[in-house]
């Protein structure tokens, strides 16, 4: 399961609950622009509306600009492949107060796209302060042990 594409925001600035894997709705050149690994899904957001899911906020590129439909938007809303149970639980989530559905990431399953969703609930100032010194010092232990082994 190699991944296309990470939203790299996602688990600095929310704490992930539980996630949900999702097919997607596209087009042929829009999957070609993802294997290519264009497209970004930082600020994105899943909302459900009329018992379906769309991911909205994402951009995906065309895959060869002149070749596309002049129609074309990189930032149209895009269906989520979910069953109905799964779709159940997303409403749930999407009411209940704090909680969002963020993408998280974007890989290829066999022949397939899959986008990985997750609810989420927005973190702290002093919660992203703490993670980033969790990694300043993770990263200097890492580094004085590749010194110790040298």
């Amino acid at each position: 399961m190699p991944t296309i594409l990470k939203n790299k925001k996602a688990t600095f600035d929310y704490e992930i609950l539980n996630d949900f894997e999702a097919g997607l709705e596209l087009f042929g050149y829009e999957v070609k622009s993802l294997r290519k690994g264009l497209g970004k899904l930082e600020g994105a957001h899943v909302v459900v509306r009329g018992g379906e899911a769309y991911l909205v906020g994402a951009s995906i590129p065309p895959y060869q600009p002149k070749n596309t439909p002049e129609s074309y938007d990189a930032e149209r809303p895009r269906r989520l492949l979910l069953t109905a149970k799964e779709l159940k639980t997303l409403i749930g989530i999407e009411a209940a107060k704090g909680l969002t559905i963020v993408p998280i990431s974007l890989y290829s399953k066999g022949r397939l796209l899959k986008l990985k969703i997750a609810s989420v609930r927005g973190k702290k100032k002093a919660d992203k302060r703490e993670a980033i010194k969790e990694r300043d010092s993770k990263r200097d232990i890492e580094r004085l042990m590749k010194q110790q082994h040298r």
